[in-house]
């Protein structure tokens, strides 16, 4: 079984603070989502259309001084990790190496990257943030069982009948519930 390419017109369902930017297969999501940050502002969400990874970017403005500002990686990475355990098998857990490494029952399938404008000091609140994200869904060239463990795509641990663009729409409404949950209890 394999996961469906998320290579159609179809648009993503997104709850309504994000607006869409589509990038086609050789883009860069984290590199197109920083470059246009300061004119396209908060909840620019950025997708590059493969069908073999899960790619985006998504543009925050934050409110505090980057020192403080960088823990959105922490919203960023278990918002990534909560959606791919929607749509994980059950015996497949997920979770994350400190500070990028996302993994499905230990295997890397991806990982997550914070940028912000170079100039920004640390007591500075930065004009943007981006956080992005790349999960392998399906295996390209896949090599004899057992030869890379540790390395894996989506597709080879059993997650049927989902494609990159539903878990990229679950991780933007996963984003959206970890920061509502700091706004009402704080980070903590």
């Amino acid at each position: 079984m394999s996961l469906r390419a998320s290579v159609s017109d179809r648009a993503l369902e997104l709850p309504p603070p994000y607006s869409l930017v589509t990038l086609r297969e050789a883009g860069d999501a984290f590199a197109h989502a920083r470059a246009i940050a300061a004119d396209e502002g908060a909840g620019t969400l950025v997708w590059v259309r493969r069908y073999d990874l899960a790619e985006f970017a998504v543009v925050l403005e934050p409110e505090e001084p980057l020192a403080e500002a960088r823990r959105a990686i922490y919203a960023g990475m278990n918002a990534i990790a909560d959606a791919l355990s929607v749509h994980a098998p059950p015996s497949r857990p997920v979770n994350f190496d400190w500070p990028d490494a996302i993994r499905v029952d230990g295997v890397l399938v991806g990982g997550g990257r914070l940028g912000w404008p170079e100039e920004t000091r640390e007591d500075e609140i930065p004009d943007w943030l981006v956080i992005s994200g790349m999960i392998r869904t399906a295996a390209i060239r896949a090599s004899e069982p057992g030869l890379r463990p540790l390395l894996g795509a989506l597709d080879e641990l059993g997650f049927e009948a989902v494609d990159a663009g539903q878990i990229i729409a679950s991780f933007s409404h996963h984003l959206m519930a970890v920061f509502h949950d700091w706004s009402e209890t704080g980070f903590s």
